[in-house]
This record gives C-alpha cells, sequence and structure tokens, in this order.
C-alpha cells in the first residue's frame, strides 16, 4: 500500500537526517490521516450502529485516495509558489518547489502532453463536445482515465484550445 511506502520513507529519512523530507512526508501523512477521519465520521453518520472493527476498516483510504491526497498536497503548494513570487519571496517559491519534488515521488507515472492531447481528442469525439460549454461533459468522460496522472489545469487548457477551434 501507498501508505505504508510513505512511512517507511519517513522512517529512513528519520534515520539518514535528513529533516527536510521528514518534514514533507509527515505532513503528508497527516493529510492523509485527516483524510481517513473525515471518512471514517462520514461512514458512523451513515451507519449509526458500526462497530469499531467496522469503522476501522471502511475508513482505511485506499491507494487511489491516498493519491488524491497527494495531488491535492501539490496543487496547495503550486498556489503557494505563485503567491510567493508575487510577494518577492522566491526562497520560499524554491522550498515549495523542492516539496513538489518530494511528493511527485507518491504519483502514478505522469502523462506526456502527446498522451495526454490524445486522451482529450478521444473524450472529445465520444461525448460530441463542440463547445466550450461542454467542457464538464469532456471532464466527466476523461477523469477516470487521467486521475492523478496529470495537472486538472493542463487537462482544462487543452480541451479548452481543442474546443475554441
Amino acid at each position: 500500500m501507498l501508505k505504508q511506502t510513505i512511512q517507511t520513507d519517513t522512517t529512513e529519512a528519520m534515520k539518514s537526517g535528513d529533516n527536510f523530507v521528514v518534514g514533507v512526508l509527515r505532513m503528508l501523512l497527516a493529510a492523509i490521516i485527516s483524510k481517513a477521519k473525515e471518512k471514517r465520521y462520514k461512514i458512523s453518520k451513515d451507519k449509526p450502529g458500526a462497530s469499531e472493527e467496522i469503522l476501522s476498516k471502511e475508513s482505511e483510504l485506499t491507494d487511489e485516495q491516498i493519491i488524491e491526497v497527494v495531488s491535492s498536497e501539490i496543487k496547495k503548494r503550486k498556489d503557494a509558489i505563485v503567491l510567493y513570487e508575487k510577494g518577492n519571496r522566491p526562497e520560499l517559491a524554491d522550498k515549495e518547489k523542492k516539496e513538489i519534488e518530494i511528493l511527485k515521488k507518491y504519483l502514478p507515472e505522469q502523462l506526456s502532453e502527446e498522451e495526454l492531447k490524445k486522451l482529450v481528442e478521444e473524450s472529445v469525439n465520444k461525448v460530441g463536445a463542440k463547445e466550450i460549454k461542454d467542457i464538464g461533459k469532456v471532464m466527466h468522460a476523461l477523469m477516470p482515465k487521467v486521475k492523478g496522472k496529470t495537472d486538472n489545469s493542463e487537462i482544462s487548457k487543452i480541451i479548452k484550445e481543442l474546443l475554441s477551434k
């Protein structure tokens, strides 16, 4: 499981004395635990009489859900980079970039731009999208194929380019 890999990498970073990596991975683990607690709370509301064992088992995150958490953490850092660069704080922007590089290790292999364009074109043709307002239909058809493998803003940009022709 991906969570186990992250925990193992955290331990190894601690042993090697790499405090920066330890900090990044601890933040990631905290985000994963937080997401699991949200899931557990939802389950406890849906199944009020559920036993502790059922709650624990059902609230565990799948690798796909952990990838979503990693993607979310990367997006937060990308947003912070933009703000730091606007605020003329390049050292903080560089720190965020280094954190992104560490987090990317836990994402599946990313799609190349050519692969992504091909998948977008297939989805546009599949749903019969003709105008920009059809972007939601295309995204809906495309997301299961590309989830965690690319940045959503990149997908949106390519769809807009295709539909504006």
